[in-house]
């Protein structure tokens, strides 16, 4: 392979002028094309094979009016001693409830007082909206005749709150703040740790230019496939940080051997042929992680993890093809150190001492200590990662509900109100859908045993057509409560009960039933999913390596690392802490990210792996002492490895910056998972492990030599045939 990439980087480097535009040319058309299709991001999901989903299909198909968003009004009069039941403020409420019925894509309005929901102190009344389209398809032109129905109403001093699946203002718009911090962030590190603008710029250009092109391609291909606005986000963040990353280990190898004296023509396709076949193999398992997410069998998870490997891949060959391009017209510029007092003088010193004497640096000063001190800081580092991960046991999956919104949204005073009016139950309303009813008896019965259930407060019929009837049952407990997914449970399994003996077939859908399935269905994938993506892998780093040895300990040292991760965002999310550390909502249960998590973090952490152990390896090859391998490389990958992974957690902590839950805790989780894989997996644990197995570690059979190709990730052939001139 590094002969390859050799003749690849050489060629690129070439052919430069070639190269940039044809990546120019991928941008322009990818950016057209985006805006010719008139793609967007659409967050209507459907998660095939589950009951929620069947209810909603029936729905589509016998009661469309009865099939689209949902909308709750909540109307409160908590100040002072006035009440919503009061003539003049019903009045105002009914008037504008009446005109709710007049916007198109409307389908149905029920006032508080028809619908008779008003709290018993008379202080909170809730409204009914239901949508003939679906939320994502509302038209924003409707959602404003919506809330300019609700200004009379605002303006005689009733507070007005909103919740539902669409309401006016429900749109998020997407900030560029996160990216900006996490470019602004990534450029001072780089700085920090190369002393040159071109060579901290280089890697951030190419991250950019790859980013475009991913996300106007994805948009384009929104127009004809659902895309959820979180898949765009997940690939951002993940074409930033494996563009610049994969930028920067390549451009640190060139730089070092230009300040050994190459010139640029023979550093570029060098640099290419040692540390770009570790940026390979890197990317391929970040790539290989998030393609297993195929086997979830959930389609926004899919479509999430296709697109994000999509940025990977792009990253990747921007790393590949791009980038030798832009070292060429760049020329020497990377070696050449700024002025500036405190940045370039110290980058200075430190890279010529490093490249003088590699047992200098304090990367190299750290290694010492870890192979010093091996068993303690295995002993230590494992009871580190062991304590954070054991909130890890307390984790509840499921999709957030408006009680992890921030206090100031709508949403979550409208969930609060609604809460002390009437119970949490009213938050998380259940769909009952009774196929086959031939007659408005039918209903009645089906609705009489249900309110017998335990834990259902109030049960209400809502239309009936086409064979079909809609059952509304309010639970007792709210939409993330267990005991609401319990009685979710019991009423699918006591069925033939509640159907009786007419012939008719329940299903039990809604919102909250559909997030409960979410969670059965994440919770029984993620044995499948772990499997799958950590046997490729397995195989790709045993290819990779020719051992193995460390693969398993890849493995091992990930699980650690996810643990703790996980063990942290529970902590902060769910159990409350970053309330009074970071301001940070609590919300009852972790979402889809347990199994985001498994993907992008198994697949971060073995980019980390490759490239500390394939440097290890380097050194083992060329002075077989294993002991000094360990200690020389992981000296040398220390400092870059550290730029690389302070790169990657500050942008993922940029995106914790956000109004939305969901990608505030998708930010944070990303942060904590490389943060503890970098610096205390891969830059203490893998070096005390390997210190500790010496050259065992990269025993194979001698059956593997014969039928299995050597890869040469180190390099070490592609060094021979440079030497014997079969290589110019």
């Amino acid at each position: 392979m590094s002969s390859y990439l050799y003749r690849l980087a050489r060629l690129a480097f070439r052919r430069r002028r070639l190269v940039l535009a044809l990546w120019l040319v991928a941008a322009v058309v990818a950016i057209a094309a985006a805006q010719i299709s008139g793609g967007k991001t659409n967050d209507n999901f459907t998660i095939p094979g589950t009951e929620a989903q069947n209810a909603s299909d029936v729905l589509s198909a016998k009661l469309p009016a009865f099939s689209g968003g949902q909308s709750t009004i909540v109307f409160a009069t908590t100040q002072g001693s006035r009440k919503v039941t009061d003539p003049a403020t019903m009045k105002v409420i009914e008037s504008a409830m009446t005109k709710l019925r007049t916007i198109p894509q409307v389908s149905n309005v029920v006032d508080p007082f028809q619908g008779k929901l008003v709290s018993q102190d008379d202080k909170i009344a809730l409204g009914q909206v239901q949508w003939s389209a679906a939320a994502t398809d509302v038209k924003d032109a409707n959602l404003d005749l919506f809330n300019d129905a609700m200004k009379p109403v605002r303006a005689d001093g009733v507070q007005v709150e909103y919740n539902g699946s669409v309401y006016p203002g429900w749109r998020q718009v997407v900030s560029e703040l996160p990216e900006l911090i996490g470019l602004i962030v990534a450029f001072f590190i780089l700085m920090i740790t190369f002393g040159a603008f071109a060579a901290a710029g280089m890697p951030i250009l190419g991250a950019i230019i790859g980013v475009v092109t991913t996300l106007m391609a994805i948009t384009a291909v929104a127009s004809v496939v659902t895309i959820a606005s979180a898949s765009t986000t997940v690939a951002l963040m993940l074409g930033l940080s494996c563009g610049i990353d994969y930028g920067l280990f390549i451009l640190s190898r060139h730089r070092t051997n230009l300040l050994n004296g190459m010139t640029p023509e023979e550093s570029v396709p060098l640099a290419m042929g040692t540390a770009g076949s570790s940026v390979v193999f890197a990317a391929l398992t970040v790539i290989i992680a998030l393609c297993g997410l195929t086997v979830v069998g959930i389609p926004f998870l899919t479509v999430m993890g296709l697109a994000a490997a999509a940025s990977v891949a792009v990253a990747l060959l921007i790393a590949l093809t791009l980038l030798p391009a832009m070292l060429g017209f760049a020329g020497t510029k990377v070696a050449h150190f700024t002025r500036l007092p405190w940045l370039g003088a110290r980058a200075e010193r430190v890279a010529r001492r490093s490249a003088a004497d590699p047992d200098s640096p304090n990367g190299a000063r750290w290694a010492r200590f870890v192979v010093r001190h091996r068993i303690l800081v295995l002993i230590g580092g494992v009871a580190l990662l062991g304590v954070l991960a054991i909130p890890a046991l307390d984790i509840r999956l499921g999709l957030p509900s408006s009680a992890s919104q921030p206090k100031s949204t709508t949403q979550r005073k409208a969930y609060d109100l609604t809460t002390e009016g009437f119970g949490a139950g009213f938050n998380g309303a259940l769909l009952i859908v009774a196929q086959n009813t031939s007659s408005p008896a039918d209903t009645a019965a089906i609705a009489a045993r249900l309110t017998k259930v335990p834990g259902v407060v109030k049960v209400t019929p809502l239309a009936s057509k086409n064979g079909v009837s809609l059952i509304r049952v309010i639970p007792k407990t709210g939409p993330n409560d267990p005991a609401t997914a319990d009685l979710v449970h019991t009423l699918r399994d006591d069925r033939q009960q509640l159907e009786g003996q007419t012939g008719t077939d329940i299903l039990v859908g809604g919102t909250t039933a559909s997030n409960i399935d979410v969670s059965a269905k994440l919770s029984s994938a993620l044995p499948v999913f772990l499997i799958v993506v950590v046997g490729l892998a397995f195989i790709l780093l045993t290819f990779a390596f020719r051992t193995i040895l460390v693969p398993i300990k890849s493995i091992l040292g990930f699980l650690l690392s996810m643990a703790a991760a996980l063990g942290a965002q529970v902590a902060i999310f769910q159990w409350g802490w970053g309330q009074r550390i970071f301001g940070i909502t609590p919300t009852e249960t972790i979402s889809f990210l347990p199994i985001i998590m498994l993907a992008i973090i198994f697949g971060l952490s073995s980019d980390y792996e490759v490239f500390v152990v394939s440097r290890i390896k380097e050194e083992y090859t060329k002075n077989g002492d294993a002991r000094r391998a360990v200690q020389r490389g992981t000296g040398l990958s220390a400092r870059v490895v550290t730029a690389a992974a302070l790169i990657m957690f500050f942008i993922f902590v940029a995106f914790m910056f956000t109004d939305d839950p969901t990608i505030k805790a998708i930010g944070f989780s990303f942060a904590a998972g490389v943060f503890l894989d970098a610096f205390v997996v891969r830059l203490t644990l893998v070096p005390a492990v390997l210190a500790i197995v010496r050259s065992k570690v990269w025993y194979h059979p001698q059956w593997f030599s014969k039928y299995i190709p050597d890869p040469d990730i180190e390099g070490q052939r592609l060094e021979h045939e440079l030497e014997s001139g079969r290589l110019t």
